[in-house]
C-alpha cells in the first residue's frame, strides 16, 4: 500500500511540474535574454558606442546578451534577426537605419518577440505591437560641440591664424538623409551662436564606414581651407586626417584624444544604455515598448565627452555649460528660426515628411512657436532644410 501511494506522489508531481513548465516560471523574466545586431563590430566608433551600452545595460539588468557583428543593410540582417527568435531571444535590437524593412520582416514572423531599433521612422506607422524605434535628441549635443568648435575658431581668429571672414568648418557627412542634415546643421548653428562669422563646407561619404574615404574627405576640406572638422561617418578616418594636418577636430561617438591628442576637442555622442534598460525593464514587468522613444541630456541619453583643454578654446566649458542650461530650461532652442535663413528668407512654416511613404510626402507642419520642433513628432530626426551658410560639395547620395 506504502509503494502504490509512492508511485500515485510520484505521478502527481510529474504532472505538476509540467503544468508549471518543468518546474520553471516561464514568466520569470530574470532570465531574459537580448539579441544585438550591429553593422560593424568595435572597429567602428559607432558600433562600439551601441556595443557598450548593450554589455553595460545587459550587465546591469542580469539578462543574457547575444551579439552578432557585421551584420549588413540586407536581407542577412533579417536572417540574422529570425535565428535570434529562434534562439530564444525575447528582445532584438538592431542599430542601423538600414537594418529597418528586415527587423520589420521579423517581427511579422516572431509577434511573441519584441524588436527595438535604432534610428528607424516607421514604427509609429506600421501598427506592430513588437516593432519600436529609438532614438535620442543629438542635435542638441551636436550644438554644443559646435559652441566648442565656434570658440575654437575665435580663439583662432584673435591669435591672427586667420581672418574672420575666413572661419570655415568642414564636415565629413555618410549620406544625405535627414538624421546628418540635422546633425550637421545643428553642429554649424552651435558654432555660429558664439561665432557669426562661420561658414561650412559639407563632403558627403556614401558610407556609414569607410575609413580612407572619410580620411579623403577630411583631407579634402583641409585643402579647400577649412579650419576645423567634424563628422557624421564612423571611422577614424577624419580625426586622423586633422591630426596629421594639424587640425582642430569635433568627434562623434567617443573621444578620440588617445589617438589625436593635439587636435581633438570634444566628442558628442548617444549613450544608448537608458534605453536599453528601458525596453528590458518593459518586458520583464509585461508593458508595452512605446513605439518611438526619444530622449536627452536631462535622461542621460546624449552626452559629451570631457574636454581636451590642450586644443580647446579657454572659457569653452563654461560657454556649453550656460548654452545646456538653456536648452534644458526652454530658452533657447537649436533650431530657432531667427537664427538661420533658407535662401535668404526667415521660415514660419515648413511641413515635414515625419509619417514616412514611398515618395517621402511632406506630411507634418513641424515650425511653431519660433522654432522647428525636431524629434518630437516621431523619434528619428526629420529636419532636411539646407540652410544659408552651408555648402554641400557633393550631394549625390
Amino acid at each position: 500500500m506504502k509503494k502504490l501511494l509512492a508511485i500515485l506522489l510520484a505521478v502527481v508531481m510529474v504532472f505538476a511540474l509540467a503544468a508549471c513548465g518543468g518546474g520553471e516560471d516561464n514568466n520569470d523574466k530574470d532570465t531574459l535574454k537580448v539579441g544585438f545586431i550591429f553593422l560593424h563590430d568595435e572597429n567602428s566608433t559607432y558600433d562600439l558606442n551601441f556595443i557598450n551600452a548593450a554589455k553595460a545595460a545587459c550587465e546591469e539588468m542580469g539578462v543574457e546578451m547575444v551579439q552578432k557583428v557585421n551584420i549588413p543593410e540586407s536581407s542577412l540582417c533579417y536572417e540574422t534577426a529570425a535565428d535570434l527568435a529562434e534562439d530564444g531571444c525575447d528582445i532584438i535590437f538592431a542599430d542601423s537605419f538600414g537594418h529597418e524593412s528586415y527587423i520589420i520582416q521579423a517581427a511579422k514572423e516572431y509577434p511573441d518577440v519584441q524588436f527595438c531599433h535604432a534610428t528607424g521612422t516607421m514604427a509609429h506607422t506600421e501598427g506592430l505591437d513588437n516593432f519600436n524605434n529609438a532614438f535620442a535628441s543629438i542635435y542638441e549635443g551636436r550644438y554644443l560641440a559646435g559652441i566648442a568648435a565656434g570658440m575654437k575658431l575665435n580663439e583662432m581668429i584673435e591669435a591672427g591664424d586667420f581672418k574672420a571672414e575666413e572661419a570655415k568648418i568642414g564636415y565629413v557627412g555618410a549620406y544625405t538623409y535627414a538624421e546628418v542634415i540635422s546633425g550637421y546643421t545643428s553642429f554649424y548653428l552651435g558654432a555660429k551662436s558664439v561665432c557669426p562669422t562661420v561658414t561650412m563646407e559639407v563632403q558627403f561619404t556614401g558610407s556609414w564606414y569607410d575609413e580612407g574615404a572619410e580620411k579623403e574627405a577630411a583631407t579634402k576640406l583641409i585643402n579647400n581651407g577649412c579650419k576645423l572638422i567634424s563628422q557624421h561617418a564612423d571611422s577614424m578616418g577624419a580625426p586622423t586626417a586633422c591630426e596629421n594636418a594639424g587640425v582642430p577636430n569635433v568627434s562623434y561617438n567617443g573621444s578620440t584624444i588617445d589617438a589625436c591628442p593635439n587636435t581633438f576637442i570634444v566628442s558628442s555622442r548617444i549613450d544608448w544604455t537608458p534605453y536599453m534598460k528601458h525596453m528590458i525593464q518593459c518586458v520583464k514587468d509585461g508593458k508595452d515598448i512605446e513605439a518611438d522613444w526619444c530622449k536627452g541630456f536631462s535622461e542621460g541619453s546624449v552626452a559629451l565627452t570631457a574636454i581636451n583643454d590642450k586644443v580647446a578654446a579657454e572659457g569653452t566649458a563654461e560657454a556649453i555649460e550656460a548654452a545646456k542650461a538653456e536648452l534644458l530650461d526652454g530658452t533657447r532652442h537649436v533650431f530657432d528660426t531667427a537664427t538661420f535663413t533658407v535662401k535668404g528668407e526667415k521660415l514660419d512654416s515648413y511641413m515635414a515628411d515625419v509619417d514616412t511613404d514611398a515618395n517621402y510626402t511632406a506630411d507634418t507642419e513641424v515650425i511653431k512657436d519660433g522654432y522647428f520642433h525636431e524629434s518630437e513628432f516621431r523619434s528619428a530626426p526629420y529636419f532636411d532644410l539646407q540652410i544659408d551658410g552651408i555648402t554641400l560639395l557633393n550631394s549625390k547620395f
